[in-house]
């Protein structure tokens, strides 16, 4: 009679037993919950915490960019020296710049001296900021950088595109050639940075980006809107127009290339530029809202084609120069200042217009880099000739120049200015 009592109790017994555990289980979850609760709350604290953290680091960093920058453009930055530097320059490997220019890579046609490569522009009265690709790259954001101009406007734009491709992976970035426009693409940034060929600025008979070597320029000195309407909804534009003009006369073509009853009017070059910086500057005026796109004018890089400006031979030029000239305000025979004294006055003239350009100098800090050109270090489009071979100087380029290089300094001047505004 008692077994089934104490079964009863048994199961009474475990029932309690299950009551009690169940109580200790749903304890422990709420107490699981509330940990997981509280951790999450603190995770996000310290997220936010970091987050304020790194925004006012980054907002510290910008603030100091900001105020070198601008302290540098208050001073001359076009007054300086070069100083040897070999721990901060070069800024980029040229191996390692995709899309390096064969006319402009000095080491891969056998140069074997690349002191060329780690001089530094020192302004007398204060510092360039450092050149910091990531950070231009962000204010170029959805946004067009273009180059419009020569080869030496060129092989500045190859510049660009190799400080600013070396943060950049292989994958998110590319090159599109369309006729006279060449586009480097940085995909993450949806940013690209431009070349157009425009030698002359206006519709000439050298607007073939690869066959315009002519013996007889001829320009249509009132025809921009071909080429601008190429490059009329860049952000930032930069031009320069020089090299092309060191001609006695330019022809002037008033009518089209297509019309055989043109008229042709042969005019010195001075004359002949200064209608163009015309025709420039009128579209500019009534094309151009400066207030949101920058606009910069690269005054001429100069060339080194006669040693004896700087106490060489006179049979020689810039072959086998390692060396910077070190005499202070050095000008070459080729330097034509009366270029730069029209631009300057198209500028001013645009001003009173309420078109602001800035003029960016680098004449003077170049005329200095008697070593920083290709010279015999680059590719040949052409057999060389026995004569050549024989006496390398013949055939050296003392026009444009290795990269890295000079150019990239025109960069990091023209890097400052787009961050002083």
């Amino acid at each position: 009679m008692g077994r089934p009592c104490d079964g009863g109790g048994k199961r009474q017994h475990n029932h309690n037993k299950f009551i009690l555990l169940s109580g200790r289980m749903l304890g422990l979850r709420r107490n699981l919950v509330a940990c997981i609760t509280i951790s999450l709350a603190f995770a996000v604290f310290l997220t936010l915490c970091i987050a304020v953290i790194n925004a006012e680091r980054n907002s510290s960093a910008k603030n100091d960019n900001a105020t070198t920058v601008e302290t540098a453009v208050e001073c001359d930055l076009f007054s300086g020296r070069w100083i040897y530097d070999n721990s901060s320059h070069p800024l980029y490997v040229e191996e390692e710049c995709m899309f390096m220019s064969d006319q402009l890579a000095c080491g891969k046609f056998g140069r074997k001296e690349f002191k060329y490569q780690n001089w530094r522009w020192k302004p007398h009265h204060c510092d360039l900021p450092r050149f910091n690709a990531t950070a231009l790259l962000e204010s170029l954001r959805g946004r067009r950088l273009v180059f419009v101009g020569d080869s030496l406007n060129r092989g500045q734009w190859i510049s660009m595109v190799c400080l600013l491709g070396s943060v950049i992976q292989p994958t998110h970035k590319s090159m599109e050639t369309d006729g006279n426009l060449m586009s480097f693409k940085a995909h993450q940034y949806n940013a690209s940075v431009e070349f157009y060929w425009a030698p002359l600025l206006v519709e000439s008979n050298s607007d073939d980006p690869v066959n315009h070597r002519l013996p007889e320029r001829i320009i249509r000195p009132q025809s921009i809107e071909k080429h601008a309407k190429h490059w009329s909804t860049a952000d930032i534009l930069v031009f320069n127009s020089y090299l092309w003009w060191r001609q006695d006369g330019i022809k002037l073509l008033w009518g089209s290339f297509n019309d055989s009853d043109g008229l042709y009017t042969k005019v010195n070059m001075l004359r002949s530029y200064e209608l163009v910086l015309q025709t420039w500057a009128n579209w500019l005026e009534f094309n151009i809202d400066s207030a949101k796109i920058r606009l910069f004018f690269m005054t001429f890089s100069p060339t080194h084609s006669w040693a004896d400006e700087w106490g060489g031979r006179t049979d020689q030029n810039c072959f086998n120069e390692s060396e910077p000239i070190i005499k202070n305000g050095h000008t070459g025979r080729d330097s034509d200042q009366r270029i730069t004294k029209l631009t300057r006055s198209a500028i001013e003239g645009l001003k009173s217009r309420g078109v602001v350009v800035d003029l960016l100098d680098i004449t003077q800090l170049s005329e200095y880099r008697k070593d920083g050109h290709p010279s015999v270090y680059r590719k040949q489009w052409e057999p060389l000739t026995e004569t050549q071979i024989a006496n390398p100087s013949t055939y050296a380029d003392c026009i444009h120049w290795c990269l890295p290089g000079v150019p990239d300094v025109w960069n990091e001047l023209l890097y400052a200015y787009i961050f002083s505004r």
